[in-house]
């Protein structure tokens, strides 16, 4: 053959234009192999986003090590998609930041699916109920939200959660205290310097048990919300398998047993209100 058939530096080019029916059979066999670099996003771990922070949602064991009911979802998750877990550990404020550049593949960190964060992020079904609760003082006048739109009221809560959210633009009477840690705002209340705290339920009920001599539970919801996985806009694919490994993961109990686990007391009181969380 005078031409030599080789890879680099143009040799192949020469056989190649003559032989029509190589260059075919070339074609196909380099479609077949994976571009370089290029890694097959169904064998990369799940890289999944959330606040280590909120007990006993998100929070370390004492070895540091992640823990919690959103870290069990997550681990759950992996099983279902054939896919290892690395949990991130960033600041609530940071994860959808770190969702749309790529850092993370999504989030499941309590994260409430406000319209607001769908303009930005797609949500997956729903996986938990929650809303807004009142924790009160046991000297306060409030007794449901109704008591909150009265003039002269001081109203805690924590900056840029749907209380926050809620407060800002219905309470327009109100004085609010807009606070960055949930123990300051908790405190307010203890102290008798604001009315009520809005909060989720779960998060009443553990304060109020940190606090029973001067704080008051008002658990039921008076704003209904739900809890959602967080996923990029054009990831159909994901957020598919997703919902159905909600509906799966339901159906054999596992968000109930979870509860009994991690809130065996909330899970309770909440049955006991009538309160369902799953």
């Amino acid at each position: 053959m005078a031409e030599r058939i080789a890879n680099g530096n143009g040799i192949l080019t020469p056989f190649l234009s003559r032989c029509p029916v190589a260059r075919a059979l070339i074609c196909v066999w380099a479609g077949l192999l994976p571009a370089a670099g290029m890694a097959d996003p169904a064998t990369e771990p799940l890289r999944v986003g959330m606040e280590l922070s909120y007990p006993p949602f998100e929070m370390t064991d004492p070895q540091g090590r992640p823990t919690g009911v959103s870290v069990r979802i997550a681990e759950a998750l992996g099983r279902h998609l054939g896919r290892d877990v690395v949990i991130e550990n960033i600041a609530f404020d940071g994860l959808i930041p770190a969702l749309k550049t790529g850092r993370i593949d999504c989030i499941i960190s309590s994260m409430t699916a406000t319209p607001e964060r769908a303009r930005s992020i797609a949500f997956s079904k729903p996986y938990l109920t929650t809303g807004l609760s009142l924790l009160v003082g046991t000297r306060s006048p409030v007794r449901g939200e109704a008591d909150l739109k009265l003039p002269g009221r001081v109203i805690a809560v924590k900056k840029g959660t749907t209380g926050h959210q809620y407060a800002s633009s219905t309470l327009r009477q109100a004085r609010l205290l807009v606070l960055d840690k949930e123990n300051a705002a908790v405190m307010e209340v203890v102290q008798g310097k604001a009315d009520a705290f809005i909060y989720d339920p779960l998060s009443v009920y553990r304060n109020h048990a940190r606090h029973p001599d001067t704080t008051r539970a008002i658990l039921r919801p008076f704003r209904e919300e739900t809890w959602a996985v967080g996923l990029r806009q054009g990831d159909a694919s994901l957020r598919s398998e997703i919902d159905r490994f909600i509906d799966d993961f339901r159906a054999a109990g596992g968000f109930e047993k979870l509860g009994t686990e991690f809130l065996p007391d909330e899970t309770r009181a909440f049955a006991a209100e009538g309160i369902r969380l799953w």
